[in-house]
């Protein structure tokens, strides 16, 4: 489940861009930016984690 950490941070990041959208938020830039923060993280952090593994 280790090996995932980066997908659920980038799955977590895209929830909180959906309910924003549904709950009409967009007009909150941190909301979007904390969701731009968890995907970018999770894209890094699932790089990393899959080097890892590969060695």
């Amino acid at each position: 489940m280790k090996r995932y950490g980066g997908i659920w941070a980038i799955v977590l990041g895209t929830l909180i861009l959906v309910l924003s959208y549904l709950l009409d938020w967009v007009d909150y830039n941190w909301v979007q930016g904390i969701a731009l923060l968890f995907i970018i993280c999770g894209l890094v952090g699932h790089i990393i984690l899959s080097r890892k593994a590969a060695e």
